[in-house]
């Protein structure tokens, strides 16, 4: 696999990171805590007023200023709404003015305010139900207007720029190539198949990474989301699916649930749910592309040991020639996500 550029914030010291800080108008008082983020830098920072916020040093190349600002307005849009988010505060940038998105040395940055919580207990249906309509909340303001920059999760695009990156990067053993990308192809085809099915579907704004690591539960409140970091335009459905678990009865009585709360704010559309399988596809062929464009990052090798093995790439192989078969227009019931659908792209605690 050809190597990837080296993204791993080397410059990102305590002390540059305090300095931003305090460039970009708050004061720390000099504690600090990583948080765990794969994806960008993420702080725990006290303030001297007495204050906690989550610092965010972003990616550099990953998303654009547009898609970023795009993020942070939407996260605005609904704590406007009173839909529980945690949106950024507004930071001083190098010119003075205010702003969500600060330049600081090369560096981009963002601040909200910390807010904790623990994950929901999604065995209990009136939280899935609950979570069902904070869900529909956070899709009524979704639907007002698309994202103009962000990525759209409605086909299989991610899913074959995934596929061309890793084939043009040689990421794959020479050997298992020919294989992984035959029943890619398959896959995407079928991805294809299932949107063309629905040509009236109608998408909105969505959270994006909605598995239960982004969603915190407090006693008094309930739940709130973090990490809009991938927010897209997509079908509903895509922000349901990833909160299932167990077996296949399991995950049926966790979606009626959900849909059951979802239905008390909103309609949703049941031939959404056909979508459930081409999406985890389109998500496992995504997942692979992001881990191979890290590897430079040297936290990702010490992270993700046994990706790019030839093991790795067999069992894709065969995950894949499942998911052909739990694509056919047949097999319209809900599974629980594997391991890897699982993992949260930033996982960094911040919306």
């Amino acid at each position: 696999m050809r190597a990837t550029p080296d993204l791993s914030f080397g410059e990102l010291t305590p002390e540059f990171m305090l300095d931003a800080l305090e460039a970009a108008g708050l004061r720390p008082d000099g504690r600090m805590l990583q948080l765990n983020s794969f994806e960008n830098r993420v702080l725990q920072v006290h303030l001297e007023d007495g204050q906690a916020v989550v610092a965010k040093f972003y990616r550099p190349g990953r998303w654009t200023d547009a898609q970023i600002l795009e993020e942070h307005a939407f996260a605005a849009e609904l704590a406007a709404a009173e839909v529980p988010v945690v949106a950024p505060w507004s930071l001083r940038d190098e010119s003075g003015q205010a702003a969500t998105l600060v330049h600081v040395a090369g560096q981009r940055l963002a601040v909200a305010p910390r807010q904790g919580g623990r994950g929901p207990e999604l065995e209990d249906p009136e939280v899935l139900r609950w979570i069902g309509r904070l869900l529909a909340r956070l899709h009524e303001v979704g639907r007002r207007q698309a994202f103009r920059h962000r990525v759209d999760w409605h086909s299989a695009g991610p899913a074959c720029a995934a596929r061309d990156w890793l084939l043009a990067n040689d990421a794959l053993p020479p050997e298992i190539a020919p294989a992984w990308a035959d029943v890619t192809a398959q896959c995407i085809a079928m991805i294809e198949a299932a949107f063309a099915s629905l040509p009236d579907l109608q998408l909105c704004r969505l959270h994006g990474d909605c598995h239960p690591g982004n969603i915190l539960w407090t006693p008094d409140a309930g739940p709130h989301f973090v990490d809009l970091d991938d927010a897209v335009n997509g079908p509903v459905v895509q922000d349901l699916w990833m909160l299932l678990s167990g077996d296949a009865d399991q995950a049926n009585h966790q979606l009626r649930a959900l849909l059951e709360g979802y239905e008390q704010i909103a309609d949703f559309d049941d031939r959404e749910l056909r979508l459930i399988e081409p999406l985890r596809t389109l998500r496992m062929i995504h997942y692979s592309a992001w881990l191979a464009r890290r590897w430079g990052d040297p936290a990702f090798p010490l992270a993700f040991p046994w990706f790019g093995t030839a093991n790795y790439w067999m069992d894709q192989v065969s995950l894949l020639r499942e998911q052909l078969t739990a694509m056919q227009p047949k097999d319209a019931q809900p599974q629980a996500p594997r391991l890897d659908d699982e993992v949260d792209f930033d996982g960094d605690g911040f919306a």
